[in-house]
């Protein structure tokens, strides 16, 4: 069934059970890509239906293709979670790292977005928490704003949870996260990933950045951030 025909609730469902599913793998099993939880156009005018295509079955398809044709080379891939790669990144060759973490990052990517008016509200407890750590939404989407124009080239901006109840934003390269045991890295609790590689804007956008970050806090899924920080805690 095309995706544009299946309920918005039911296939932001079954993304997460893709990604719960990616993330609980069995051993000797493979990973896969889970599906766009809205249409290729729901998120239109912010992002448009051909960047979305592209970037969901061309970008993140590779990575999870090239992901699985890793495995046979490297022994325990197949006996690890999605979310627990990330944490042993460090035991794999990089094209295990960039790959694996392409595959987690775009995972969360989707489902942190949501067509504009279904995103929801910050949740109270989050809301305290950002107005600890930053003083205010609305600063720290100026800090996450700065973090996401800033990163040099290719790369991803996030809001984090600390191990020790804090939150904080910071920024990756590549295909990295929070979650890597890397050095370098700040280390939390991805509570909101944004993609700032050029395929993911460069069509609508060209070089003007800026312009991608200020459009897509309209497309953001608070209720998936809700979510996360809970589970988090």
């Amino acid at each position: 069934m095309p995706a544009q025909l299946i309920p918005r609730s039911l296939l932001a469902c079954l993304t997460a059970l893709c990604l719960l599913l990616g993330s609980a793998l069995p051993a000797g099993a493979a990973y896969s890509l889970p599906p766009l939880p809205y249409g290729a156009a729901a998120l239109e005018p912010a992002i448009d239906a051909t960047t979305m295509t592209l970037h969901h079955d061309r970008h993140h398809g590779g990575y999870v293709a090239n992901l699985n044709g890793l495995i046979e080379a490297n022994p325990g891939l197949d006996k690890l979670s999605l979310e627990a790669l990330q944490a042993q990144i460090s035991s794999f060759p990089l094209a295990v790292r960039n790959n694996g973490g392409g595959h987690w990052n775009h995972s969360q990517f989707w489902a942190v977005m949501a067509p504009v008016g279904e995103g929801g509200a910050p949740g109270a407890d989050l809301r305290a928490a950002i107005n600890r750590s930053f003083g205010s939404i609305e600063a720290m989407q100026t800090q996450f704003n700065q973090a996401a124009a800033g990163r040099f080239g290719s790369g991803w901006a996030w809001l984090i949870r600390k191990q020790d109840g804090s939150l904080a934003i910071t920024s990756t390269a590549n295909q990295d996260n929070p979650l890597m045991d890397l050095a370098g890295i700040e280390r939390g609790t991805p509570l909101i990933g944004l993609d700032v590689w050029e395929h993911a804007y460069y069509l609508n956008y060209q070089n003007r950045r800026a312009d991608y970050i200020k459009a897509w806090w309209s497309l953001l899924n608070w209720n998936e951030v809700n979510r996360r920080y809970a589970a988090a805690a």
